[in-house]
């Protein structure tokens, strides 16, 4: 979000206990404390009304399933390589997936090494 590694936010944390200082850090450590219970209460509100709203479908929604953290543009690609098309989204054979085998698509043709490469003018 900010762009702050660990270190640059240790040293952020001691210069703001410096210029805060000791007289003043359990005022404001209290007055934290009092934020982090008024948000976490917020959330606990809109809770309840999304519920409310939603009624008993709200019990039936896979919350996991919006997890942005899902999403990692990896995995997704990695799946979608590794899917042979079949309905249950396992491979065809039990090989495949481990020995790393990657299957080319139906419409993808292989080049026949007796015929010569292919060269499109236009494209060079």
């Amino acid at each position: 979000m900010f762009d702050i590694n660990g270190w640059e936010f240790i040293i952020l944390l001691v210069a703001a206990l410096l210029v805060i200082g000791p007289e003043r850090l359990p005022e404001y450590s209290a007055k934290l404390a009092k934020l982090v219970k008024q948000v976490r209460g917020l959330a606990d509100t809109a809770k309840v009304q999304l519920r409310e709203q939603m009624g008993p479908d709200f019990d039936d929604v896979d919350w996991k399933q919006y997890d942005p953290r899902q999403y990692d543009p990896r995995r997704i690609v990695r799946e979608a390589l590794m899917d042979d098309g079949s309905e249950d989204g396992q491979p065809s054979s039990p090989g495949d997936a481990q020995a790393g085998g990657f299957k080319a698509p139906s419409s993808f043709k292989r080049h026949d090494p007796d015929k010569p490469t292919p060269y499109d003018e236009d494209a060079t």
